[in-house]
């Protein structure tokens, strides 16, 4: 059984896939790095939702945001696969996925992000470039990097 990949507007989403996204999302970004900060940041509502399910479990997601709302170009943000599927390198997948949703949907030509630090050379695998010095968000080390 393969993943199904699916995106849609915040408006379109279920409440349960809504649910399972932000289900997954404190799992990773709270509970495995034990990171309290606020989640819901106002940006889903107008965010496109990339999510893979896998076996009727929404196992990966990312959001796709327009130029002008985390940053001067289009971003992608919030990219989290469960960790019981990691060796499948569905990270992957999901990048080049939310890249072509980025150029598909905004038609842009530039995305920017703000990458964990220890996620440089996987995002360096999609293309992007460091742009910044390192920074702190939330005590974790990050950097902005662009794709063009």
């Amino acid at each position: 059984m393969s993943i199904e990949w699916k995106i849609k507007p915040f408006e379109a989403l279920t409440v349960t896939e809504l649910y399972d996204i932000l289900q997954l999302r404190s799992k990773i970004f709270v509970v495995e790095q034990n990171c309290v900060y606020l989640d819901l940041d106002g940006k889903d509502k107008v965010a496109l939702h990339l999510f893979g399910i896998y076996e009727d479990k929404i196992v990966a997601h990312a959001r796709l945001l327009k130029a002008g709302i985390s940053f001067d170009t289009a971003s992608i943000g919030r990219v989290t696969v469960d960790s019981n599927y990691r060796d499948r390198k569905w990270g992957h997948d999901l990048m080049q996925r939310a890249i072509e949703g980025v150029f598909e949907h905004f038609s842009e030509s530039q995305i920017t992000i703000g990458a964990q630090l220890y996620l440089k050379k996987f995002y360096e695998k999609q293309g992007f470039v460091q742009s910044s010095e390192m920074y702190l968000e939330d005590d974790i080390p990050h950097i902005v990097m662009i794709k063009n």
